[in-house]
This record gives C-alpha cells, structure tokens and sequence, in this order.
C-alpha cells in the first residue's frame, strides 16, 4: 500500500469517527481530495485506492489532469475564479465552489446559457469578513439571494467558506455553525434546498463535519506537503 493509500484510509477513518460523534451517517460527507501542485502519476495514487471525487484550485492544472484521468472521475473546481477563465471550468469541472459574487454569478449564468448547460455551484461565503477572501458579505447574500436562485442556468447546490486560520481548530466552530445557521435561513426564507455545504480543509475538517459539512477539502494530508518543485 502507497503512503498516499495510507493517508486517505486514516482520513477516512476520521471522517467516520467525526460522522459518528455528531450523530451523522458516514454517508453524509462526502471527501474531496485536492490535488494541488502534484502530477498526474502522485493523483492516480488516490484514484487506485478508490478516491473518485477530486478537487484542483488552478485552471491550469486541471486541464493537464482532467483529460489524462480516468473519465469517472469527479471533478471540482475550488479556486478563485476569474471571468475570463468560466467558460473552461464549466467545460472541464462537475462542480465549481467558488461562485464568490453577485456579479460573477450572473456572468457565469450567461456563459453557462451559451454553452447549453448547468453547472452545479457554490456561492462563496466569507464568512470571517476578512479582506484579504473573496465570497459573498453576509448582507450581500441575504440581499441578493432571490437573484442567485433564480438564475437560470446555474444550479445553486449550497453554500462554501474558508474561515480564518486559527492554530486551534476548535476556534472555528463558531464559522461552521454560522453556515449552518446562514444555509437553514436561506432555505426557509426561499423555499429552496441547499444541500451542499463545503467547508473544512487538512486542519479542521473534523470539526466540519461535526458541525454540518457535507463537503470537505482535504489536500496536503493526503498527498503530502505542496509540491512546488518544476515538473
């Protein structure tokens, strides 16, 4: 067994031990393995020990990987996303998480129309009013929810954040249940279901999870520290 195989087991496991201890099915989670930085021989790794859901945060990258995988693959788009970049994520990815404003969203619906689609996303939460994120304001959300809904051509699956880097992982409670709250108001207030909820990464997805995550991003405790080496 490759360490890479290893590590994905004991990710798993803890998934499942958090699933638990918050009264969830395992089923509930759903693992996105992010292969940031690592080449397609380092990715097909995971893939041979039964990760299908994978998730890269650069453009760039996923168009040398997605074409060289297997096809069964599923993939996810979680970087920022710039205009100019929609319409080839849209055409490579199965989901994109980061739909982070009013004005992206409506650009991504018109080129979704274009294309004869609709992709399934995530609105973008910054959650923490931090400056240095993208993601909807709070306000902005609730504000312009009706619209986002309503578009056409985008199938709004729920909701993704990044909280703020703490050192204790426990300090990020208050953000996850803060999406939590955000995710039921939204739903009772339109009428709609939000299903998706993405949010913990390597160093808190435990928490996530007991605090509601349907989604976690998980990268660098599997495939190991990024690798930024020239390939």
């Amino acid at each position: 067994m490759t360490e890479v195989a290893e590590n994905l087991g004991q990710i798993k496991q803890a998934m499942a031990a958090a699933s638990e201890r918050s009264g969830r099915s395992v089923d509930a989670v759903s693992l996105v393995a992010v292969s940031k930085t690592w080449p397609v021989e380092h990715v097909q790794l995971a893939v041979d020990a039964g990760q299908m859901v994978l998730g890269e945060n650069k453009l760039q990258e996923g168009q040398v990987k997605i074409p060289a995988m297997d096809p069964a693959i599923e993939w996810h788009y979680i970087g920022g996303l710039q205009r100019n970049k929609v319409r080839k994520v849209f055409g490579l990815f199965q989901y994109v998480h980061s739909i982070d404003s009013m004005k992206l969203a409506r650009y991504a619906d018109g080129v979704a129309a274009d294309m004869g689609i609709v992709p399934r996303v995530l609105l973008q939460v910054n959650i923490g009013g931090e400056l240095s994120k993208g993601g909807f304001e709070l306000d902005e959300i609730r504000a312009g929810f009706s619209e986002l809904v309503a578009l056409e051509h985008l199938e709004v699956r729920g909701l993704m954040c990044i909280p703020p880097a703490v050192a204790d992982p426990d300090q990020v409670r208050p953000f996850f249940r803060a999406m939590v709250h955000l995710k039921d108001e939204l739903e009772t207030k339109h009428g709609v279901s939000l299903p998706e909820l993405s949010m913990g990464m390597s160093g808190d997805f435990e928490v996530a999870i007991e605090e509601g995550a349907t989604m976690v991003r998980v990268g660098s405790s599997i495939f190991g520290a990024r690798n930024y080496s020239p390939r």
